[in-house]
């Protein structure tokens, strides 16, 4: 699972949806992630993943990131 913009790091994918960023996420090939609830996200696209996170989605964007 992918963050429909490819941060560099978790930081700024954190700091981004803390400042109120709609961010939301998609799975190559596999289908959309859930409207509401948890899912994991990797990243950076197209490089070797440097960092995993936890998100919690409500209404199909990203609310928080742990």
């Amino acid at each position: 699972m992918y963050t429909d913009r490819n941060f560099k790091t978790k930081k700024a994918f954190r700091e981004a949806v803390e400042a109120g960023k709609a961010v939301r996420l998609y799975s190559p090939g596999l289908g959309f992630p859930c409207e509401n609830g948890r899912e994991s996200v990797e990243g950076p696209q197209n490089a070797p993943h440097t960092w995993y996170a936890e998100v919690t989605m409500k209404n199909g964007l990203v609310i928080k990131v742990k």
